[in-house]
């Protein structure tokens, strides 16, 4: 069994209580028993844990969150003086750590509850997000140096201090692995592990990051990890003068409301909510693989912000691609993360699927397969904790607007397939694009064709979300691109894709003058120089 105490300022330390994590397939198996168990566990009654308690991660005092405040910011005033190669080291390192342990990591979100190949993907977008190309991408971003005029310029990004993190319970460990970027522009990091998966939070920062951080002289308190009530946390955190950046993921509503109250507070808000990703299948694509990829919907049954939520197929193919599609659905099953073959995961939002599933019949659309809930092994069951992967047929893009499962995110495996209705080529691209730009988050999208001018029309006219995938995996990881972020209803305001490495930071102009103060001659434009970046 895994044991996690607080971290702060270089040490370990006793919480005020634990609080135990318990293998998921246990609670699949038999959510009383394993309920009891944990319970007991936390309550301190005479029981010992048994093969099912996976781990258990100390709980902190609202005084633990102030002295990793303190601790954090005092760290973050020598922290930032290291020199860049040595901040970008510590970062290559940690993904070479990261690679070398992932078996570990995959072990522990399958005992939190994501399946098998959730958890490969989840670990593969953390390796992808800070690899050495990406990292020497950051380094060229973070200084730049000009010569203009006899001067030296420098554009500089300066670490904006101390950075906390609250990553989401649904994938706690990927998701705070973005705060190790952070780490990489010279902040000082005060992350909260989720009390109801703290496990791969903690492994990620307290057995790969904290060594690294150690060895290469970064000071105490550059990582400071904590776990508890998330309300209290961030309240303490938006109010707090030693906060400079929040970073949150989270629901829209809630997210959207915290960057209102670090604005009034004189905090920077990053904000990673909740996603409803377009997905656009035009009458020249490849059918066999956009299918292919919009299975990837029902990853974690569609409990990730990241996963396609709403297709548009061209009338001229809907019916070829709807077949090959729903033969990919009707093969999946839910089951026990450890299973390699498993996709699907436990629902919370029961109630709502059926809300918006009720609507969307009553509106006209069609259930081409799904609409019952499901016990671990398939068979129908009114308590059951799982979903059938739903698809509906939707029919017009005006109708589709209305509907709630089309409008906003659907964090259950409810996909609809909006097909419109038959016009031009010309007239049905300027509608699917209207449609893409008129949702209210933007996070990712994706299209699928095979004519390159379409292809360019989107890349050209598509204006929200963080990403646009052509003819690509819509939740693959690529070098460079960043993992997250997006616009709208995804990132707030200032919401766009989201380098981390940046975002926690703030540029600063450096002007290295020859010691004549002499004003310029308008007359003259100077020629710069690019030295450096």
């Amino acid at each position: 069994m895994k044991s996690y105490s607080l971290y702060i300022d270089g040490k370990d330390i006793d919480g005020s209580r634990w609080t135990y994590v318990v293998r998921a397939s246990a609670l699949l198996h038999d959510a009383k028993v394993a309920f009891q168990h944990k319970r007991a566990l936390e309550l301190g009654q005479p029981v010992e844990p048994n093969e099912d308690v996976v781990g258990r991660c100390a709980i902190a005092s609202p005084e633990d969150n102030d002295r990793a405040l303190q601790a954090a910011r005092r760290a973050s005033r020598t922290f930032r003086l290291l020199p860049q190669k040595v901040r970008s080291e510590i970062v290559i390192e940690f993904n070479e750590t990261l690679a070398e342990r992932s078996d570990e990591l995959i072990e522990i979100l399958m005992a939190e509850g994501h399946p098998r190949r959730l958890a490969q993907w989840e670990v593969s977008g953390m390796l992808r997000g800070c690899d050495e190309p990406t990292i020497r991408w950051y380094e060229s971003q973070l200084h730049q140096s000009f010569e203009s005029d006899g001067r030296r310029l420098e554009l500089v990004r300066k670490p904006d201090g101390v950075v906390c993190v609250n990553p989401p319970q649904n994938a706690s460990g990927s998701n705070s692995g973005l705060g190790v970027l952070a780490i990489l522009a010279g902040n000082a990091l005060v992350v909260k592990a989720p009390r109801s998966s703290p496990l791969s939070v903690m492994f990620v920062y307290r057995d790969i990051l904290a060594p690294i951080l150690e060895r290469r002289g970064a000071p105490p308190g550059t990582l400071n990890l904590i776990s508890g009530n998330a309300r209290n946390i961030l309240q303490t955190w938006t109010r707090s003068p030693l906060v400079d950046d929040i970073l949150f993921f989270g629901d829209s509503a809630a997210g959207l409301k915290l960057g209102e109250e670090c604005v009034k507070n004189g905090k920077k808000a990053i904000l990673e909510l909740a996603g409803n990703d377009g997905f656009v299948v035009w009458r020249d694509a490849d059918l066999d693989a956009a299918a292919r990829a919009l299975e990837e919907c029902f990853y974690g049954s569609s409990q990730i912000c990241m996963v396609p939520k709403c297709a548009v197929v061209h009338p001229d193919v809907a019916d070829s691609f709807l077949e090959l599609f729903l033969a990919r659905v009707k093969r999946l099953r839910p089951g026990y993360p450890e299973d390699p073959e498993i996709l699907l995961s436990p629902v919370l939002k029961v109630d709502r699927y059926f809300d918006f599933l009720a609507e969307a019949r009553g509106n006209g659309g069609d259930v081409l397969c799904g609409g019952e809930r499901v016990d671990v092994d398939g068979v129908p069951s009114t308590t059951g904790l799982f979903l059938e992967p739903t698809v509906v047929r939707i029919r017009g893009l005006e109708r589709a607007n209305g509907l709630s499962c089309v409008r906003e995110e659907t964090f259950f495996p409810l996909l609809p397939i909006v097909v419109p209705e038959p016009a031009s080529d010309g007239k049905l691209l300027e509608d699917v694009i209207e449609f893409l730009n008129g949702n209210e988050y933007g996070l990712r999208n994706s299209v699928w064709t095979g004519d390159e001018r379409i292809a360019h029309r989107f890349t050209e006219d598509v204006m929200n979300g963080g990403l646009l995938k052509i003819n690509d995996s819509h939740i693959g990881f690529i070098s460079y691109l960043s993992t997250h972020g997006g616009t709208g209803r995804t990132g707030g305001p200032y919401g766009e894709l989201n380098y981390v490495g940046l975002r926690t930071t703030h540029m600063q102009g450096i002007s290295w003058g020859d010691g004549d103060p002499r004003p310029l001659d308008p007359r003259v434009v100077p020629v710069a120089k690019t030295v450096q970046g």
